[in-house]
């Protein structure tokens, strides 16, 4: 089983304003590099008047995880590195940061540039609300009419949502379960219908 971890479960934004310069940083998900690097292009776009689009991501997690990282014409080192920095500290996965500075007149210096993108991620994941990913399984379930009711009953008592259903000869389910809510789902389930009924795999 994948090892569940926590990522974003919205995207945020929080500005600070150092010297003059603003620093307006996003956090959102990103379950794929390809992803990271569409949402990269599209704050971009939204913030065009900014000198720099510093980012920083982290897909998947553990032993696992693809990251990256850019300066975007910052002084090397001063900006995509102490980002990087702090979600790896954060314990979170399939995030993306990017902070957009508009320059205001006033040169920070290296030291000065690593402490204002440090602050602004770490004002940035003050604000994120994060959320478990697990593994999932979309399963279905063959049953007489008579459990139906019953059945539905317990795929949501576990946590479980049906993505389908069909009337026929019998009843067929489609439902998607966390991987150890489905474990529990397919004990009671055996138990209750006396071994006649059990999920099969879909995925």
């Amino acid at each position: 089983m994948t090892e569940s971890y926590r990522i974003p479960a919205q995207r945020v934004s929080a500005e600070i304003i150092i010297r003059k310069s603003r620093f307006v940083t996003t956090i959102q998900r990103a379950d794929s590099v390809s992803a990271a690097r569409r949402s990269i292009a599209g704050l971009r776009e939204e913030m065009p008047r900014a000198n720099h689009h510093v980012y920083a991501f982290r897909v998947g997690f553990g032993k696992t995880v693809t990251e990256g990282m850019s300066d975007d014409g910052e002084p090397r080192g001063t900006a995509g590195p102490p980002t990087l920095a702090v979600l790896r500290g954060s314990g979170i996965g399939d995030i993306l940061l990017v902070t957009a500075r508009f320059f205001g007149g006033t040169k920070l210096g290296a030291g000065g540039l690593v402490r204002a993108y440090t602050e602004s991620a770490q004002e940035a994941l003050r604000l994120l609300p994060t959320e478990w990913k697990v593994e999932r399984q979309v399963v279905g379930i063959e049953l007489p009419y008579a459990l139906y009711d019953i059945v539905k009953l317990m795929i949501a008592r576990h946590n479980g949502a049906i993505e389908e259903e069909s009337f026929e000869a019998q009843v067929l389910l489609i439902a998607r379960f966390a991987l150890p809510d489905l474990q529990r789902f397919s004990a009671e389930l055996k138990e209750r219908s006396a071994g006649r009924v059990e999920p099969v795999s879909l995925s």
